[in-house]
Order: C-alpha cells, then sequence, then structure tokens
C-alpha cells in the first residue's frame, strides 16, 4: 500500500535526496546545473508550497511539490488551477504505482480544494512520466509550452477537472 502524506522536517533531507537523484540519475538535469539546487532545497519548498511524500513499507519512495498559483514554485499556474512540480520516485520503485498515486493526489486535492484545472511542465524526454499524465488525462496546451532557460523547452500539461 501507497500512503500519500505532508513530508515532515525530518524527511526532507531524503526527499531531496530522492528527488535529486530521480532528476539527475534520469538525465533530465546535470548535476551541477544550478536547478539542481532548487531540486534538493526541500526545506524552502515546503515553506511555499505543498511537499508530498509517498510512503510503503515505511519507506519514503516517491514526492511532488504542489504550488497555487501564487507560489513561487508555481510557473505557469493560473488562477483556479493548481499546479505540480518536482514529481519524483525512487529508482526502486519505479512501476510500482508510485508516481500515478502521487498524481492521483495532486487531482484530488485540487478537486477538494475547488479548482478548475492540474496544470504541470514536462521535458519532452520524460517519458515514463508522460506516460502517467497521459493515462490521467492530462492533455498539452501548446500556447502556454515556454523555456526556462536557453536549451531547455517544457511542455505543459493540463486536466481539467470540471
Amino acid at each position: 500500500m501507497i500512503e500519500i502524506r505532508n513530508a515532515t522536517p525530518d524527511e526532507y533531507e531524503a526527499v531531496s535526496d530522492l528527488t535529486v537523484i530521480a532528476y539527475v540519475g534520469g538525465g533530465f538535469v546535470e548535476a551541477h546545473d544550478p536547478y539542481t539546487n532548487r531540486l534538493r532545497d526541500t526545506a524552502e519548498r515546503a515553506e511555499k508550497a505543498d511537499v508530498r511524500v509517498a510512503v510503503m513499507e515505511g519507506r519514503i519512495v516517491g514526492s511532488v511539490t504542489i504550488a497555487e498559483p501564487a507560489s513561487p514554485y508555481a510557473d505557469v499556474a493560473q488562477p483556479g488551477e493548481l499546479e505540480f512540480r518536482m514529481l519524483a520516485v525512487s529508482p526502486d520503485a519505479r512501476g510500482s504505482g508510485v508516481g500515478s498515486a502521487l498524481v492521483r493526489h495532486v487531482l484530488d486535492t485540487a478537486y477538494d480544494r475547488g479548482d478548475r484545472a492540474v496544470v504541470m511542465s514536462t521535458q519532452p524526454d520524460m517519458e515514463d512520466a508522460r506516460r502517467i499524465y497521459d493515462r490521467n488525462g492530462f492533455v498539452p496546451v501548446p500556447e502556454r509550452n515556454w523555456v526556462p532557460v536557453p536549451g531547455v523547452e517544457l511542455t505543459v500539461l493540463v486536466r481539467e477537472l470540471v
């Protein structure tokens, strides 16, 4: 069973490590890239957004950051949308439903809050994650795609709730 809950301060280091391993180990960001520091700073994220963890058998195996439009961790969310980012699953938990459970949790959270949609940005080479998003009804919105830094093109996906 996968339990999803808020990360606690004593878990921030584990969440940081897991997130960096998922992104750097997956080849989505270079270890020396400044974005790696942002991935690592779970305490900062938890102050300005919601950091959730997926726990299996007492071990953190996944994490996601959920941000309201006014949060500095929301890049593309508009009023009435909830954004998620930094979805990470431990390499040894991939294929066990952790990523899907985290995405469903975000959708449930947005629905409970009364948001009309969930939005997120993804890289074209994040194929495993993209399959999760597709299965959960996310669709590309090309006019909202963006380039945070030269050479990094992000695809915006939206899942309408109402």
